[in-house]
C-alpha cells in the first residue's frame, strides 16, 4: 500500500525550487513512470555504447591471456571481425539493460518514497544513507530478474570460442533448446551478487557525493545553480560513484561471465559450478579485467546519471540528489 502523500519523503525538500513549474506531481504514478523511462534510456543506451569494452572484459575474464590489454583487444578484434565484431552481443545488451534500467531507476524512486513514508520524514532524514541503500537494493532485486535472460545470451555470444548463433532469435532458441528456462536464469543469483552491491554503492555514493559537492565544494544550495550546472554536478558525482561500483561488484561480475561459459557436469548444481569456478580462479583470478571494467563502469555510470537527469529536466522534473533538510513538523 502506498503511503499517503502527506508523508512525503525527506527528498522532497530538494525538489521544491522546481515543483511549481513541473507538470508532473512528485511521487505520483506519472513521476515513477517518467523515472522508469529515463532509466531505460540511460542504461540501455550507455551499455550498448560500451559493448566493445564489455565484450573484451568478458573475454578477458574467461581467458585472461587472450589480450594484453584493452587496446590490444580492440586491435585484434577489429582486424579479425571489423566493427561488427566489436559490437557482438549488442542487441541483448540494448534490450536487457533497457529493461534493467527501467526497473532500477523507476523502482528506486518508488521505494525511496515508500520506505520514507513507512518510517516517517524525521527518521528518513536521520538515516538517509540507509534509505538510499535499502531502496536501491530492493529496486535492483527486481531489475535483475528483467535483465538475466539477456545477460545470459550476451555472455554466451561474447565468450564462445566459435560463433554462438547467427542471429538474436537464434541465440534465444539455442539456449532454450539446450537448457530450457534454467539456461536464462542460472546466472540470476550471481547477478544479484554482482548488481545489488553495485547498485547500492551506485545510488548511495551518488546521492551523498552530490550533497557533498554542493555543501563543501560549491558552497551554495542546489537551488542557486542553473539546471545546466546541476547536470555538471550529476556527471561528476556519477563518475566518482562508478569507480566504487566497479571495485565492489567485480568478483561477482567475473563469476557471471565464467558461469555462462562453463558446462555443468551431470547432476551438478549451479552453486557447485560456481564454487568450482571460484576455486579454479583463485583470489587473483576473480579480479581479472578490473582495469577495463573501472574505465567502463566509471564512464558508463557518469553517462547514465547524465542521461537520466537530463530526461528528468526535459520532463520538467528536478535533478537527482542534493536534498535540502525538511523542517520538522510540529
Amino acid at each position: 500500500m502506498i503511503p499517503p502523500k502527506e508523508s512525503l519523503n525527506a527528498f522532497k525538500g530538494a525538489q521544491q525550487p522546481f515543483v511549481a513549474h513541473s507538470p508532473i506531481e512528485i511521487n505520483s504514478a506519472k513521476y515513477f513512470y517518467t523515472c522508469a523511462v529515463g532509466g531505460a534510456l540511460s542504461c540501455g543506451l550507455t551499455h550498448y555504447m560500451m559493448t566493445p569494452v564489455d565484450m573484451l572484459k568478458c573475454r578477458m575474464q574467461v581467458n585472461k591471456n587472450l589480450y594484453k590489454g584493452v587496446f590490444d583487444g580492440f586491435k585484434k578484434v577489429a582486424s579479425a571481425e571489423g566493427i561488427k565484431g566489436l559490437y557482438l552481443g549488442g542487441m541483448p545488451t540494448l534490450i536487457g539493460y533497457s529493461m534493467q534500467g527501467m526497473g532500477k531507476f523507476g523502482f528506486y524512486e518508488y521505494f525511496k518514497y515508500l520506505y520514507s513514508g513507512i518510517v516517517g520524514e524525521e527518521t528518513a532524514l536521520k538515516y538517509k544513507t540507509t534509505l538510499f541503500l535499502t531502496a536501491s537494493a530492493s529496486a535492483e532485486f527486481i531489475a535483475d530478474v528483467l535483465l538475466c535472460p539477456m545477460e545470459a545470451l550476451k555472455v554466451k555470444m561474447q565468450t564462445s570460442t566459435t560463433p554462438f548463433a547467427s542471429s538474436f532469435m537464434g541465440g534465444i532458441s539455442k539456449i532454450n533448446a539446450a537448457e530450457g528456462l534454467n539456461g536464462f536464469y542460472k546466472g540470476l543469483t550471481p547477478l544479484w551478487m554482482r548488481q545489488i552491491p553495485y547498485t547500492m554503492v551506485k545510488f548511495a555514493t551518488f546521492e551523498r557525493t552530490v550533497e557533498a559537492i554542493y555543501k563543501h565544494i560549491l558552497g551554495k544550495p542546489k537551488s542557486e545553480y542553473s539546471k545546466f550546472e546541476q547536470l555538471g554536478v550529476t556527471a561528476a558525482a556519477g563518475y566518482f560513484a562508478g569507480i566504487f561500483c566497479a571495485v565492489v561488484s567485480h568478483p561477482a561480475d567475473t563469476l557471471v561471465s565464467k558461469l555462462n561459459n562453463v558446462a555443468k557436469a551431470e547432476g551438478e548444481s549451479t552453486g557447485a559450478v560456481a564454487m568450482r569456478i571460484l576455486k579454479d580462479l583463485g583470489f587473483a583470478g576473480v579480479w581479472a579485467g578490473l582495469g577495463p571494467r573501472i574505465f567502463m563502469i566509471g564512464t558508463l555510470t557518469a553517462a547514465q546519471w547524465g542521461i537520466f537527469d537530463s530526461y528528468k529536466v526535459f520532463s520538467g522534473l528536478p535533478t537527482t540528489g542534493g536534498a535540502a533538510p525538511v523542517a520538522k513538523k510540529e
